[in-house]
């Protein structure tokens, strides 16, 4: 029978248009960005929220920040493609591609990212003024998957005849550079390794007292952080998240707000070609293991 009712008909048309429109809605895409937790929560969404209100406006779709618990999950996420950017140090992006068989393609990175260096510092009132001081102390680390926070230094304690686990009374991982200061700062342990940028955001920002607490030892520069999708994210799509830092420009507002929060002078391409260094310092230091 046909319904006499012309406004039912109407009805029943705008229903189904607006349940249409609804899944229309619900299907759209989101963006999910992600970093190494390197530092405190709180920090990590000051630094990052303007990236993503800067991609989802360049992209023109919605972008998360979605945090993570610690730098194996961060690597997990993209190698499964739960998150389609991260923020990784140079060990986890080399972690990341060997879980996911080299198919993690590193984008961009700061400039100072060219040539990074770790710190070491100790009180200075503890007689600690070179690596061979380190011997029978207690010494503390970030992350255990940590570029600038653990490997970078192990390496140059490697080369300079200091071998954690047979030399240190202790070590110790502190899980992010900001809570590695306090470790030493609170005297849980005698001397650490961390990030130069942060040791030098602390000082700048008179966190730490430079009287009290110092470097006493800082490396030869290597290549650091970067950004890095999946190789299965279309090429389109990598080439447009890839522009939008290297746009970045420290002469607009929006530019010099993210740079400064992310302690950058500028966003560089990178390759993948650059960080076989950190790989090849890994392995030396046993933490790439054999077949991996």
């Amino acid at each position: 029978m046909i319904d006499p009712s012309p406004s039912r008909t109407l009805r029943s048309l705008l229903a189904c248009t607006l349940l249409a429109l609804g899944a229309l809605a619900h299907a759209q895409p989101v963006f999910r960005v992600s970093t190494i937790p390197e530092e405190a929560a709180t920090e990590q969404i000051r630094k990052f929220g303007p990236i993503a209100a800067h991609l989802e406006k360049r992209l023109g779709m919605k972008v998360e920040f979605t945090p993570v618990t610690d730098y194996p999950a961060a690597v997990e996420a993209l190698v499964n493609k739960k998150v389609d950017l991260v923020w990784f140090g140079g060990f986890t992006h080399v972690q990341a591609q060997i879980r996911s068989g080299g198919k993690i393609v590193p984008i961009a990175q700061r400039e100072e990212d060219t040539k990074f260096q770790s710190v070491f510092i100790a009180k200075t009132d503890s007689g600690i003024k070179t690596l061979a001081d380190l011997k029978g102390k207690q010494v503390g680390f970030g992350s255990a998957s940590s570029t600038s926070g653990h490997l970078m230094p192990r390496a140059n304690l490697m080369a300079a005849n200091v071998f954690p686990e047979k030399d240190f009374a202790r070590i110790a991982y502190s899980g992010a550079h900001d809570a590695t200061i306090a470790s030493v700062v609170s005297g849980r342990v005698d001397a650490a390794a961390l990030d130069i940028t942060v040791w030098r955001k602390f000082v700048a920002e008179n966190k730490v007292d430079t009287k009290a607490v110092d470097v006493f030892f800082t490396t030869p520069p290597f290549f650091n952080y970067n950004w890095s999708v999946h190789a299965d994210m279309p090429v389109e799509l990598r080439n447009r998240v890839q522009k939008a830092f290297l746009d970045l420009d420290p002469a607009t507002p929006e530019g010099k707000e993210i740079l400064q929060l992310n302690r950058a002078t500028r966003y560089i391409a990178t390759t993948a070609e650059n960080y076989k260094s950190i790989e090849a310092a890994g392995r030396a230091a046993g933490l790439i293991q054999a077949g991996q």
